[in-house]
């Protein structure tokens, strides 16, 4: 089982260790403030008081036996930095930086940190590329620079066989699964579940209620037809 510590308990911190308990991770949840550490408790395997600018403190709690560590302070860029710098020190193997600005997620990468994430950023622009494309149901970034994204068939794709619509070539995205609407149920009985085609064939021909789950660049994705 993976060891995961958050470090900082605002409400991206709080959010994200709530889930990786949910998930099956073992988490340390570390903040200064006890009613934060109080509130997220029964939540983790273990929630912790105590200042992570404090290197024998994060001694203490093993902190060099952890896997993956996300320090998620909030507002105090300089107990952030403080605290990346003696994570690397300590031999955390991963550790990923929540930045609030550009500049500081640029120092966060220039002190060696693994990952960098902007939230907020990372919110902002997923939320105006769904409004730019309504047929967009979802999208996640990977790498820097590409995203998977679940995308209804556009209209002029209905009917068309995958192999007609030369995704690749001319559109530079690929086509990794399709999820399927199932026949309506008899009467009487329970709606069965969605039909998933795993990597469609060529003649694959894609219907107006399927959903495509497309992998390509960020301009690519952006590209796509918006009817």
């Amino acid at each position: 089982m993976r060891r995961i510590a958050v470090i900082g308990l605002g409400r991206f911190g709080m959010a994200l260790a709530r889930n990786l308990g949910k998930l099956g991770a073992q988490v340390l949840a570390i903040d200064h403030s006890m009613s934060l550490v109080n509130e997220i408790q029964n939540d983790v395997d273990l929630a912790v008081r105590l200042d992570s600018t404090d290197k024998e403190a994060l001694i203490a709690q093993e902190i060099d036996k952890i896997d993956v560590c996300v320090v998620a302070i909030g507002e105090n860029f300089e107990a952030s930095l403080l605290t990346t710098v003696l994570l690397q020190k300590l031999g955390v193997p991963r550790v990923i930086c929540r930045a609030q600005t550009q500049l500081h997620a640029e120092i966060f990468r220039q002190i060696g940190a693994t990952e960098v994430i902007q939230p907020e950023t990372s919110a902002g622009e997923q939320t105006a590329r769904r409004l730019a494309n309504p047929k967009l149901a979802d999208l996640i970034d990977l790498a820097e620079g590409f995203s998977i994204v679940e995308i209804q068939t556009p209209t002029d794709w209905v009917g068309s066989a995958v192999k007609t619509l030369e995704l690749r070539t001319k559109h530079d995205i690929n086509l990794v699964a399709i999820r399927r609407e199932p026949k309506p149920p008899e009467e009487g009985q329970p709606a069965p579940p969605h039909e998933i085609v795993s990597v469609p064939g060529p003649n694959h021909v894609l219907r107006q209620d399927d959903m495509l789950m497309l992998i390509g660049s960020h301009e690519a994705i952006d590209a796509l037809p918006r009817d």
